[in-house]
C-alpha cells in the first residue's frame, strides 16, 4: 500500500514537471496560429497598447536560462527570473504608455499607472524595494516621463537612484554594469542610465549628472565601437581597452540607440551638449541603417543575414530612427527605416497583440540566448514608437 502511494505520488510529481514543460510550448504554438494578420496600423496600435496595459501590473516573467526541459528545477533554484530583468521590462511598458497618454486622455490607463506606482513606491516617494543594479535607473526615468502625476513626489527614489549610479562609477569616471565588474563597460548601461541622468540632472539643476551621461556615451564611442562601421561591441575592458563579446549584437545596438536618442531628446536645443550628441545620432543612424534587412527587421547579429530577426532590436532601433528623423540631414532615410521596422513588427504580432520573436535574456558577455519569444521590453517600445507617430514633437527641424 505504501509502495503504491509512493508510486502514485512519484507519477503525480513527474506529471507536474511534464505539464510545466509542455504547457508553455503548446501555448506558444497555439498563439502563433494566424500570426501577423494586422494590416491597419491604428488597429495594430490599439491591440499592442491594450495588451501592454494588461501586462503593466502583471508583467510576464522573463527566463534567465534557455532551458525548456525540467524548468521546475530552475524555478526551485531561483534561476527562472531576476528582478533586474523585470525593471527594464516594466520601464519599457511605462515608457510606451506614457507616450500613449501624450495623445489620449485615458483615465483607465492613468489608473493602471497609479496602481503600478503604488506597488513600487511608498508614501514618501521612496522605492519599496531599492534597486541595487543600474538596470533600475531606466525604470526611474520612465516614471519621470509621466506628465499626469506630481513627479517631485518621487524625488527620494530619484535621489537614491542617482546615488546608486555614483556607487558604480569606476576609476575612469564612467559607470560600471555591476559593482563587482568595475573593469568592464557594457553597452547596456548606456540605455539604463543616460536618459535618467540627463532628465534628473536638468530637472534638479545637477550638471554633474548630465556630464556623466555624456561622458558615458563619449567613452563608448571612443572605446567600444567597431572602427569604420560604428556599431558597438557588447562590452569593453577599461584598462586595456579591449573589445569583449560580439560586435553587432542586435539588442546591444538597441541599448546604445535608446540611451543616445533619449538623452538627446531630453536636452534643450541651446544646451552645450545638444550638438555633440546630434553628431553621434547622425553617425550611428547611418551605420545602423546599412544593417537593416529588406523586410524591415534587424537580426540578432546585425552583421549576419543568416541569423534570426530580433523584434527587440527592431523595436528599439525603430524608435531611434523615428526620433532621429527630426534631424534634417538624415530625416528621409531615418523615417523610411522606421516605417520599414513598423511594417515588420506588425507581421510578427500574435492575434492577441503580443509582438513575438524577441531574443531572450543574455547570459554573459558573448553568451546569447537562442530562444525567441514575447518580451515586454519589445512591446513597450512598439507602443512608444507607434504613439510617437502622432506626436507633435516628432517633426523635421
Amino acid at each position: 500500500m505504501i509502495i503504491q502511494l509512493i508510486g502514485i505520488a512519484l507519477l503525480g510529481f513527474i506529471g507536474i514537471i511534464v505539464v510545466i514543460d509542455i504547457v508553455p510550448i503548446f501555448r506558444d504554438w497555439l498563439s502563433r496560429i494566424h500570426i501577423g494578420r494586422y494590416q491597419d496600423k491604428q488597429i495594430w496600435n490599439k491591440s499592442i497598447t491594450n495588451l501592454g496595459l494588461k501586462w503593466l501590473n502583471t508583467t510576464p516573467k522573463i527566463k534567465v536560462t534557455d532551458n525548456t526541459r525540467l524548468v521546475v528545477i530552475d524555478m526551485l533554484k531561483g534561476n527562472y527570473t531576476k528582478s533586474a530583468i523585470q525593471h527594464w521590462q516594466e520601464a519599457s511598458l511605462l515608457l510606451g504608455l506614457s507616450e500613449y497618454l501624450m495623445n489620449h486622455d485615458d483615465k483607465e490607463v492613468q489608473n493602471e499607472l497609479r496602481k503600478f506606482l503604488n506597488s513600487k513606491f511608498d508614501s514618501q516617494g521612496q522605492w519599496m524595494n531599492k534597486p541595487v543594479h543600474v538596470d533600475g535607473a531606466i525604470l526611474a526615468y520612465a516614471v519621470m516621463k509621466l506628465d499626469f502625476i506630481e513627479i517631485d513626489r518621487y524625488k527620494q527614489a530619484f535621489d537614491y537612484t542617482w546615488q546608486m549610479i555614483k556607487d558604480h562609477v569606476g576609476h575612469d569616471g564612467t559607470v560600471a554594469y555591476r559593482k563587482f565588474m568595475k573593469g568592464y563597460r557594457y553597452v547596456d548601461t548606456i540605455g539604463f542610465i543616460c536618459p535618467f541622468l540627463v532628465s534628473y540632472g536638468l530637472r534638479y539643476s545637477m550638471d554633474e549628472c548630465v556630464d556623466l551621461a555624456i561622458e558615458q556615451i563619449k567613452a563608448y564611442d571612443e572605446q567600444g565601437m567597431l572602427k569604420g562601421h560604428h556599431i558597438p561591441s557588447h562590452a569593453y575592458q577599461v584598462d586595456q581597452k579591449l573589445p569583449l563579446g560580439l560586435y553587432g549584437w542586435g539588442r546591444g545596438l538597441g541599448w546604445y540607440a535608446i540611451g543616445l536618442i533619449d538623452a538627446w531628446n531630453e536636452l534643450p536645443a541651446a544646451h552645450k551638449y545638444k550638438s555633440v550628441l546630434e553628431e553621434s545620432v547622425k553617425k550611428f543612424a547611418k551605420a545602423a541603417i546599412t544593417f537593416q534587412q529588406d523586410q524591415g527587421s534587424w537580426n540578432w547579429t546585425v552583421t549576419r543575414r543568416e541569423s534570426r530577426p530580433d523584434s527587440s532590436t527592431t523595436a528599439t532601433l525603430g524608435w531611434f530612427m523615428l526620433n532621429a528623423s527630426r534631424i534634417t540631414d538624415i530625416s528621409e532615410d531615418c523615417l523610411n527605416s522606421a516605417n520599414k521596422a513598423t511594417n515588420y513588427l506588425m507581421k510578427v504580432t500574435r492575434r492577441n497583440g503580443a509582438v513575438d520573436f524577441s531574443q531572450g535574456d543574455t547570459k554573459d558577455i558573448g553568451v546569447y540566448s537562442m530562444l525567441f519569444n514575447i518580451l515586454p521590453f519589445t512591446q513597450g517600445f512598439c507602443i512608444r514608437m507607434m504613439n510617437s507617430h502622432n506626436s507633435p514633437k516628432v517633426v523635421k527641424r
